[in-house]
C-alpha cells in the first residue's frame, strides 16, 4: 500500500508548469498523449507530436511580443486545441485566462478586460462575434486567434496556422528561445487566471501559480493512484478547475486522453473510449443511476426481480466486505453469478475498462456511489476550489470511506475553523483574487490559512466529509437548522426521475422544494404509460406524474427529522440549464437566481402558513 503521507516529492518536483510539460515530452515522446474527435473516426498524437506543436504556438505568442505573466484568453469548449493554447501560454512565459463558452458577450468583455488580456484564443465564429461586438471595451487584445481559419481576417482576427507561422519566424531567429523562457519561470509565477462563475455578482479571477499546478499533479503521482498506461477521457470545461488539474496529473504520470467536451457524447464515447479512469460532476453519476434504474424497471417481470436481487446481494457483499469480514460461500456464488447477469452490463455502459471515477466540484449521494459500488464501479469522491488549485482531498483506490471526500493531499493540511469551516493551506493555495484586495483578505485566515466557506468534519482516521456550504444552512422560523444539500442528495437516491430538487424556508415555519425532472428519464416513463410525445411542460402538470413524484416525497420525509420533512413542492415547467443562467457551467446549481426566478412560488407556499 502506498504511503499517503509521503512528501519526499516536494524536494524534487518541476520548476514551473512550462518544465513539468518538457519533462513529459523528452520521457514519454514516442508514446500517445491525445486523441480526439474528426468526423466520426479519432485522431491520435504523441507527445512528440504535441510538443512540436505547442513550441510554435508558444513561439508565436512570443512573436507576437507576449512578456513574462502577459495574460492570454481562451474562449473554447474543451478540445484538443484548448489544450495546445494552454500549454503553449504556459511555455511563453504567459497566464491563461479561462472563459465558458457559455459566457454572454457582456461578462466575456469584463473577463477579458479585467484579466488583461493580450490575446484570445476563440473557438467558433460565436466567440468571435463576441469580441468583435466589445471591441471598443478591449483596446488592449493586440490579438484574436480563432481556431476556425475560415474567420481569420488578415488584420485583428488571425489563425492558429497564421500563429504557427509567426512561431517559426521566431525560432528561426531564437532557436533556443522556449527553453529559455521555461527555465526562466520561477514557481510562484502566474500560470492561470480562472474565473469563478460565483452565483451573486461579477466573476472574481482566482490567481493560481504555476507551483499550485505542478503540486496538484506531482501530489497525485506520489500516491501511485494513475501511471503512463491508463487512458483517461476528459470532458469536464478546460475553463474549471476541475478540468485543468486532471491536466497537470496527465503531465505528471504520463497517461493518454481522449478529449471531447460535448455532454451529450459522453455514454457514447465511453463506449468507444473504453477509458480507466474520468472525472465527472455528480450530476453525470444521477443521470446514468436514474437511467440505469428507469430502463430496468421499465423491462418489468423476470428481469426486474434479477436486478434487483443482484443489487441487494450486491450490496450484502459489500457492507462485508468493507467491514473486513469474509463473504459466506452460497452469497460469493450468488454475486458471480449476479456479476456475469447483472453488473458486467453496468459496466459496460462505461467502456468495461474503468478501474475508477473521480467524482469532485459537487457533493456525491453516497447511496448513488453504494450503489455503483456493488456493480464494480468504483466513485472515488474528492473535494477542492478553484482557491486551491481544485484538489484539496480524495479518496484512493486501495484506501477509501464512501460519503467521505478522502484524505489531504500529502504536504497539504486539513483543519476545521469557527462554524465548521474547513480551511485549508499548502503549496496548492492561490494567490489572491485579481485585483480584488479587500477579497482576498476576506479569503484568508490571519495565519495563512484558506477559508473555503464549506462546513466540514474530520474523522478519527483523518477522512474529510463536507456538510454544506456555510451560507446555504438556513434557520427555520422555529429555530431548526437546515441542511439542504443533506435533503436534496437523499432526494436523488429515492426519485430516478429527477433532475434538480432544491429546499427552501429560512425564516419559514416550515421546510418547502422546487422539483425538476430529467427530460430524458421523464420521456422514458411518458413512453412506457401511454403518454409518449407529451411535451416537458405538459408532463410536469400530468395529475398521474404529480402523484408519482408526491410518493417519493412521501418516502424521502419518511427518513427525515419532522422539522426537515418537506410540506409543499411543486414541479418547474423547465429543467435548470446553464444557458438559463440557472446553473454554473460545472453544474453547480444558483441556489440563489432559482429562488428569485421562483419567488412568487415560494411565496405562494406560505400565504396560508
Amino acid at each position: 500500500m502506498p504511503n499517503h503521507t509521503d512528501t519526499s516529492f516536494l524536494d524534487h518536483m518541476p520548476q514551473n508548469c512550462a518544465v513539468q510539460f518538457w519533462d513529459r515530452v523528452a520521457a514519454s515522446g514516442p508514446r500517445e498523449a491525445f486523441r480526439f474527435p474528426v468526423g466520426e473516426t479519432w485522431k491520435s498524437v504523441t507527445w512528440a507530436e504535441t510538443g512540436d506543436e505547442v513550441r510554435r504556438i508558444a513561439a508565436g505568442l512570443l512573436g507576437l511580443g507576449l512578456q513574462r505573466e502577459d495574460r492570454v484568453a481562451i474562449a473554447a469548449a474543451t478540445r484538443y486545441e484548448w489544450i495546445l493554447a494552454d500549454l503553449a501560454i504556459m511555455c511563453a512565459g504567459g497566464a491563461t485566462t479561462t472563459v465558458y463558452p457559455t459566457t454572454g458577450g457582456e461578462d466575456t468583455a469584463y473577463i477579458i478586460g479585467d484579466s488583461g488580456s493580450r490575446v484570445v484564443f476563440a473557438e467558433d465564429d460565436v466567440q468571435v462575434a463576441k469580441l468583435r461586438d466589445h471591441r471598443d471595451e478591449l483596446p488592449e487584445v493586440m490579438k484574436v486567434v480563432s481556431f476556425d481559419a475560415a474567420l481569420a481576417d488578415g488584420d485583428w482576427v488571425i489563425s492558429m496556422d497564421d500563429l504557427a507561422r509567426i512561431g517559426e519566424e521566431y525560432l528561426a531567429e531564437h532557436p533556443e528561445g522556449i527553453e529559455i523562457v521555461a527555465k526562466d519561470i520561477a514557481g510562484d509565477q502566474l500560470a492561470t487566471l480562472i474565473y469563478t462563475s460565483g452565483t451573486t455578482g461579477k466573476p472574481k479571477g482566482v490567481r493560481t501559480l504555476h507551483r499550485g499546478w505542478v503540486f496538484e499533479g506531482e501530489a497525485i503521482k506520489a500516491q501511485d493512484i494513475l501511471n503512463e498506461d491508463d487512458l483517461q477521457f476528459l470532458w469536464l470545461p478546460m475553463a474549471h478547475s476541475f478540468g485543468k488539474v486532471l491536466l497537470s496529473t496527465q503531465l505528471a504520470c504520463g497517461f493518454a486522453t481522449a478529449i471531447d467536451g460535448r455532454v451529450d457524447k459522453i455514454v457514447d464515447n465511453l463506449g468507444v473510449v473504453k477509458p480507466t479512469f474520468m472525472g465527472a460532476a455528480p450530476r453525470i453519476f444521477e443521470k446514468a443511476y436514474s437511467r440505469i434504474v428507469t430502463m430496468q424497471a421499465a423491462e418489468g417481470g423476470l428481469k426486474e426481480k434479477i436486478f434487483k436481487r443482484a443489487f441487494a446481494v450486491g450490496a450484502k457483499v459489500d457492507e462485508l466486505k468493507l467491514a473486513g469480514k469474509s463473504v459466506p460461500l452460497g452469497l460469493k456464488l450468488q454475486h458471480g453469478l449476479f456479476d456475469k447477469l447483472v453488473f458486467s452490463k453496468v459496466r459496460d455502459r462505461f467502456g468495461g475498462r474503468v478501474k475508477f471515477f473521480i467524482s469532485g466540484s459537487a457533493a456525491l449521494n453516497a447511496d448513488i456511489a453504494r450503489w455503483f459500488h456493488a456493480a464494480g464501479v468504483l466513485i472515488l469522491e474528492g473535494y477542492g476550489m478553484t482557491e486551491n488549485s481544485a484538489g484539496a482531498t480524495v479518496n484512493h483506490p486501495d484506501r477509501y470511506k464512501m460519503g467521505t471526500v478522502g484524505l489531504p493531499f500529502p504536504g497539504t493540511e486539513v483543519r476545521i475553523g469557527d462554524n465548521g469551516e474547513v480551511q485549508l493551506k499548502g503549496p496548492h493555495i492561490m494567490a489572491g483574487y485579481h485585483n480584488r484586495p479587500e477579497a482576498t483578505a476576506e479569503a484568508l485566515t490571519a495565519d495563512g490559512w484558506l477559508r473555503t466557506g464549506d462546513r466540514g468534519q474530520i474523522d478519527e482516521d483523518g477522512y474529510l466529509t463536507i456538510t454544506g456550504r456555510i451560507k446555504e444552512l438556513f434557520k427555520t422560523s422555529g429555530g431548526k437548522y437546515i441542511a439542504p444539500p443533506a435533503i436534496e442528495a437523499k432526494f436523488k437516491a429515492i426519485c430516478p426521475y429527477v433532475s434538480q430538487f432544491m429546499v427552501f424556508g429560512a425564516e419559514r415555519n416550515f421546510v418547502s422544494a422546487l422539483i425538476t425532472l430529467d427530460p430524458d428519464g421523464i420521456a422514458g416513463w411518458a413512453e412506457e404509460n401511454g403518454k409518449g410525445g407529451t411535451s416537458y411542460t405538459d408532463l410536469v402538470r400530468d395529475p398521474q406524474v404529480v402523484a408519482m413524484v408526491g410518493e417519493y416525497v412521501d418516502q424521502l420525509n419518511a427518513q427525515l427529522n419532522r422539522w426537515e420533512t418537506v410540506k409543499k413542492w411543486t414541479l418547474l415547467d423547465h429543467d435548470l440549464s446553464i444557458e438559463s443562467g440557472e446553473l454554473t457551467p460545472s453544474m453547480k446549481v444558483k441556489r440563489n437566481v432559482v429562488e428569485a426566478n421562483n419567488k412568487d412560488v415560494i411565496d405562494s407556499f406560505y400565504v396560508d402558513a
